[in-house]
């Protein structure tokens, strides 16, 4: 009777764990390259039909972000005429296809172990079907969470998913130092103009296989994930909107019991009384602070952090840059949990501010100190601050921000677009890093470092700024508040 009245919050917490599996997955994704970088690109530096050189390296590292742009983009599409469950189906496919196809890229139609270019263009497909399923999973996993969870736990909730995708990074950073083991990552040599070579005493295990295994790795997860997100149900928001109410009934009973459940299908059925509204239904405003929450996401500089890590590591001098790699993924974990654990009870602005100032201070401390030798472990810790600070901000409340923002009508399209700016910029931001950081000026070998973490510390500050003046506290509104919320503006 307990359960028919207050809801199962153990049937709750199993769908969010399989949905939650998809944060695990994109960060997974995300992250896996960071370990497989040297090696992949000695492996194509070995190429006769062309020239590897250090551009075509950054857009192989990035090519997986091409995906998550277009699998963001048909999110809104799939979410709302596939249905959220259908639509993370499909993702996990494209996972469990992207890790197999990267691991062996020669499968079928060329010779296994020669680098080719077309056997380049090949593992980038490959790669960009994966990023499709990690564009689907970044849109509509928070979505599915925010649309089951209580108005009371939703952000907690969500926040998992950004725990999770931050899991998936610091199992990947395990796995690929476990695959590595006792093997070394290759000496890659530059010959100048953006030509690099690979040095003769380098272990040729690492450039044949090692990287093979990093990326087959995932199979394992999304295998996992395909087969469990088919036994939870649809969201009652999309079954309302579907027409299938007695549906969306019966699931809403389960998790909030049954006389919430009412109240709640009564609350979603008078916000929908069409299945979409126009875009621009609520104003202008509410679009530009999605797509910006996503922006800032990106533009801060995260991402060159977590997906060059071990390569950043290294230039700083450190003997064995996995470890370092490993010790911040430890520290992120924690830290993303002071969101997961505070997001409820202070807001979502109060921790966006915050963080937004702590990395500032990061990445100022990284700019004035990285290449300065007495300093490197002052570098290090800036760069733990930076990304420490950013795990328990914009990486979960951003996610949070954009599941329930948006009114109920609109959702859909507005999240795959604000997803779609966020890998845009991620994108930007992850092939714009390493030339950017590279950079010589005035004889300064040193002026790429500080100007590229500068630029990050100047974003952040801005990022503050914008957090403070437009974006609105979402703690305890319901989504179906949210239709009012806009209408007020």
């Amino acid at each position: 009777m307990s359960q028919n009245q207050n809801g199962s919050k153990a049937y709750l917490f199993s769908i969010v764990l399989v949905a939650v599996l998809g944060g695990l997955l994109f960060g997974y994704d995300t992250a896996v390259i960071s370990g497989a970088d040297k090696g992949l690109q000695a492996f194509f530096l070995g190429a006769k039909d062309f020239n590897y050189t250090d551009g075509i390296h950054g857009f192989t590292c990035a090519s997986a972000l091409i995906g998550c742009i277009i699998g963001s983009a048909l999110s809104g599409y799939m979410a709302s005429n596939w249905g959220r469950k259908k639509s993370l189906i499909f993702a996990g496919v494209m996972f469990f296809i992207s890790a197999l196809g990267s691991m062996v890229p020669e499968f079928l139609f060329f010779e296994h172990g020669v680098p080719t270019y077309s056997l380049l263009i090949a593992f980038n497909i490959y790669r960009v079907i994966g990023g499709v399923g990690v564009g689907l999973a970044s849109a509509i996993c928070p979505m599915y969470i925010a649309e089951v969870a209580p108005s009371n736990i939703r952000g907690t909730l969500v926040s998992w998913n950004q725990f999770a995708i931050i899991f998936g990074q610091l199992v990947v950073y395990m796995v690929n130092f476990l695959i590595l083991g006792d093997h070394t990552n290759p000496v890659i040599e530059s010959i100048g103009q953006g030509v690099y070579a690979v040095s003769a005493d380098s272990d040729p295990w690492t450039i044949a296989t090692g990287w093979r295994y990093m990326f087959g790795s995932e199979a394992v997860p999304a295998g996992l994930f395909a087969i469990l997100i088919c036994f939870v149900p649809e969201t009652p928001r999309y079954l309302v909107m579907a027409g299938n109410e007695s549906k969306a009934l019966v699931v809403l009973n389960k998790i909030n019991g049954e006389h919430a459940g009412s109240r709640i299908l009564d609350e979603i059925k008078s916000t929908i009384t069409e299945k979409t509204e126009r875009l621009f239904t609520y104003g202008v405003l509410v679009i530009f602070v999605g797509i910006m929450l996503s922006v800032f996401q990106q533009a801060v500089g995260i991402n060159a952090v977590l997906y060059y890590a071990p390569r950043i590591f290294g230039d700083m001098g450190m003997q064995n840059p996995m470890v370092q790699t490993v010790i911040m993924g430890v520290v992120n974990i924690l830290f993303t949990l002071v969101a997961v654990f505070t997001v409820e009870k202070w807001g979502r602005k109060p921790l966006l501010i915050t963080g937004s100032i702590g990395m500032g201070i990061g990445a100022f401390g990284v700019a004035l100190t990285f290449g300065n030798a007495s300093l490197s472990f002052v570098t290090m810790i800036s760069i733990m601050i930076y990304s420490a600070s950013f795990m328990m901000s914009w990486g979960p409340i951003c996610w949070v921000l954009i599941a329930e923002i948006f009114p109920n009508t609109i959702r859909g399209a507005a999240v795959a677009i604000a997803v779609a700016f966020q890998w845009i910029f991620n994108w930007i931001v992850s092939a714009s890093f390493v030339p950017m950081f590279n950079m010589k000026l005035a004889g300064d070998p040193n002026f790429g470092h500080w100007f590229t973490y500068g630029l990050y510390g100047v974003i952040c500050v801005i990022a503050a700024v914008f957090v403070w003046k437009l974006v609105p506290e979402t703690k305890g509104k319901t989504l179906e508040d949210m239709t009012k919320l806009w209408k007020k503006d």
